[in-house]
């Protein structure tokens, strides 16, 4: 028997099909047999253009959470001491060069 591949849909075909199944006019089934595809993928088709429809007229605006400069200035800080601690500790070993 023979294997059967795995066929892909482009994005314009799953709206198609998925915008003909919210129409309402045809049922599953009858959609199924003209489109040439399953049912079940016709329902989650249905269920993604009908999740992701909100998408097509904006970008929802989320609360960003304000930013904190004396707590990014503290990091700062504290990152450049190390970086300097460290570079001494290595030009004192060896392993760095002393010109930079």
């Amino acid at each position: 028997m023979a294997k059967r591949t795995r066929r892909t849909h482009s994005p314009l075909f799953k709206s198609k099909v998925a915008l003909a199944a919210m129409a309402g006019d045809k049922t599953l089934a009858e959609l199924a047999q003209q489109f040439g595809v399953h049912p079940n993928q016709i329902t989650t088709w249905k269920k993604q253009l009908s999740e992701g429809a909100a998408g097509v007229f904006g970008k929802e605006t989320t609360k960003e959470q304000p930013v904190d400069l004396k707590e990014l200035h503290a990091k700062i800080g504290q990152l450049t001491l190390e970086n300097d601690f460290l570079e001494g500790a290595l030009t004192k070993v060896g392993l760095l060069s002393a010109k930079r």
